[in-house]
């Protein structure tokens, strides 16, 4: 902050106003009333990120980095709000500007919440589509007092890709003080450019909130030693948004710093005091997270863990029997499979959503083209550099950032396959709940980065080289299945292929590695 001059008013305030004016125009409603709500946001968002970047110390490379980050966020927004209506599919979602149903419901329940008498009174009773209610409340309160005679969408995208943005400062700086510069960079620049943050950042979700909110709970645990009041507030501030939001997110990062703790050697870091004050928290999340699935007491359990218990269980079974219900050839699959293999099918489906070949296959419209491959093309480049997050953490010199960084690799991919099961395959939801903790992925995919520029491990190209033979298979029996040229293999013999020509590269690799070594 100390870095802050009124200067910066100079490019802040006339680049709102005019920002402002240009979205205004693009809403309906009185223009005056529109210009002023969006200028406000917008001064809002650039003094903030001003602020959260010049404090982070990254200098213009950080910069640039939370000025893309946030205009791409943006622009993505504004860009699917005015296409879908006009190229998008003919229902109430596309023609309403928006790429995700949870967004648009919440949106219509936030402007009907702001237009009522009372905002609190109201909340409980009649709009409760919002599964834990914060993201709802902040939409209600921005439509009431900054657009109370129109209904303007594009004021909750702007708050988003601004929260978005907002977390990569916080990022930047947690990883360059605990692992280094060339890791944050790395780390940063994964965030920024990720192309499912990128959606989610441009639309009314949970997950923009999310990453802000991870990320300030971040900054707050590393910056423990140096300025434990100002991290306290941090971690605080990030721990209370998410259980705002949601819990799961909360529950995730507590369960997240404890391992780190644990397994970094530094369990006297905090006083006992603080611990005790994480446990607390951690429980009443659990209060909060199974008070919100079981609205309707129907879940049984007797306890918090049991209602989550017995709500993931029945969610698994839901969304696997929506999977083989919407999809022939999953029927047929699951018709030719043992049942005990089904869930683990599931999850390695849930795990390549959203495949790249389906995206670049299927027909659909122009932009939702456009949407399908640029989220599977940044699925499948980061894939690779996730799963050797194991051997980049193995390849780690002290012993503690060893051991930190294989508790991340196995946290972020247990979150992985536990997401891919209960999205039951479907490619929104699979990417949509895995991108809660995408922070933590970047930060391995940031390591990996600058491990394997160190390193020049072969691995990482082997392992693309694996990904490669998927989609070359796959490319071919989808775009079989659609335009009907060529021949095509039976699903089982294409996997039996694949899988071999994998074991060959892996076992080839490390034959040849054990070679070199002798």
């Amino acid at each position: 902050m100390k870095n802050f001059n009124q200067r910066d008013f100079l490019w802040i305030l006339p680049l709102s106003l005019a920002l402002g004016a240009g979205l205004s125009a693009l809403q309906a409603g009185n223009w005056i009333i529109g210009w002023l709500g969006f200028s406000f946001l917008f001064l809002l968002a650039f003094l903030f990120l001003t602020l959260s970047t010049k404090s982070a110390g990254g200098g213009k490379t950080l910069a640039w980095m939370v000025a893309l980050a946030f205009a791409l966020r943006l622009a993505g927004g504004i860009a699917t709000y005015m296409a879908l209506p006009v190229n998008g599919f003919d229902d109430e979602d596309d023609r309403a500007g928006f790429v995700y149903t949870d967004a648009h419901r919440r949106d219509a329940q936030a402007w009907e919440l702001a237009s009522s008498d009372s905002i609190i009174g109201d909340f409980n009773q009649t709009y409760a589509y919002d599964q834990y209610g914060g993201l709802l409340t902040i939409s209600a309160f921005i439509y009431r007092y900054l657009s109370p005679d129109a209904h303007r969408p594009l004021m909750l995208v702007l708050v988003s890709a601004f929260m978005a943005a907002l977390g990569l400062p916080f990022l930047w700086k947690a990883v360059a003080q605990q692992w280094g510069t060339k890791v944050a960079l790395a780390s940063g620049w994964v965030y920024a450019l990720y192309p499912e943050s990128i959606l989610l950042g441009g639309s009314a979700m949970r997950e923009p909130y999310l990453l802000a909110f991870s990320a300030f709970a971040l900054w707050g645990f590393v910056n423990w030693n140096d300025k434990r009041h100002q991290s306290l507030l941090w971690l605080a501030l990030g721990i209370v948004g998410m259980l705002f939001v949601s819990p799961v997110a909360a529950l995730m990062t507590l369960v997240i710093f404890a391992g780190w703790l644990y397994f970094g050697s530094e369990r006297g870091r905090f006083s006992w005091w603080l611990v005790a004050g994480i446990v607390v928290v951690f429980i009443a999340g659990l209060f909060i997270l199974s008070s919100a699935l079981d609205r309707e007491g129907n879940l049984g359990g007797g306890s918090p863990i049991g209602i989550i218990n017995n709500f993931t269980r029945e969610a698994v079974k839901w969304d696997v029997y929506q999977l083989e219900r919407g999809s022939g050839w999953v029927q047929k699959l699951f018709d030719q499979m043992p049942e005990w293999l089904r869930l683990p099918f599931v999850m390695v489906y849930g795990i390549l959503q959203p495949v790249l070949p389906a995206a670049i296959v299927e027909p659909t419209t122009l932009i939702w083209k456009i949407i399908a491959i640029l989220r599977a093309v940044g699925w499948y480049a980061l894939l690779p550099v996730l799963i050797l997050s194991f051997a980049a953490a193995s390849g780690q010199g002290a012993d503690a950032k060893r051991k930190v960084f294989i508790w991340l690799s196995f946290a972020v991919w247990g979150w992985i396959m536990f997401t891919s099961l209960r999205g039951g395959g479907d490619q929104w939801d699979n990417p949509r709940y895995r991108t809660i903790l995408f922070l933590w992925q970047a930060i391995l995919a940031g390591n990996v980065w600058v491990w394997w520029r160190e390193t020049r491990n072969a691995w990482l190209p082997r392992v693309v080289a694996m990904e490669i033979i998927f989609l070359l298979f796959f490319g071919q029996w989808y775009a079989n299945r659609y335009y009907h040229f060529g021949g095509q293999l039976p699903f089982e013999t294409m996997v039996a292929i694949i899988l071999g020509l994998w074991a060959v590269i892996f076992l080839g690799g490390w034959w040849l590695d054990r070679k070199n070594r002798i």
